[in-house]
């Protein structure tokens, strides 16, 4: 990894925990977005949440499509497998009471305890997918 790709992980993770600690300080809400998503269905503050979501789709497709950013290739994975990651990672929010971000970044921020064990479970899940079936399609 190059200084430049280190300074961009950085600068991504402060931006990410500034908008969260912004989002708690002003609004009194957590970034978690599972919680975010799922309240868009019923709650009375629909706004703040569709406004939340629509940022998290148009910025990357505006970054991307200026060519401001760049992801790679997917190409090489099978689609299966891309659904299949995807479906998971819906359950494995909905069982563990929130997301990876709701958990790992708002939650251990707060010092939740609930959070810290949610984040290892995560963190070793991922782990050993990628130990047992490797990183690639």
């Amino acid at each position: 990894m190059s200084a430049i790709e280190y300074g961009s992980a950085l600068g991504g993770g402060i931006l990410i925990g500034l908008a969260a600690l912004l989002l708690l300080l002003v609004g009194g809400h957590v970034a978690g977005i599972s919680g975010i998503v799922t309240g868009l269905g019923g709650a009375s503050d629909k706004g703040w949440r569709l406004a939340f979501v629509t940022g998290l789709i148009t910025v990357p497709l505006a970054a991307f499509g200026f060519n401001l950013a760049e992801a790679a290739p997917l190409q090489h994975y099978f689609p299966w497998r891309l659904a299949l990651a995807g479906l998971l990672v819906g359950l494995g929010a909905r069982l563990g009471n929130g997301c990876t971000s709701g958990h790992g970044i708002c939650g251990l921020g707060r010092r939740s305890p609930r959070s810290v064990v949610a984040t290892l479970v995560f963190m070793a899940a991922g782990m050993a997918t990628v130990a047992l079936s490797g990183p690639g399609g």
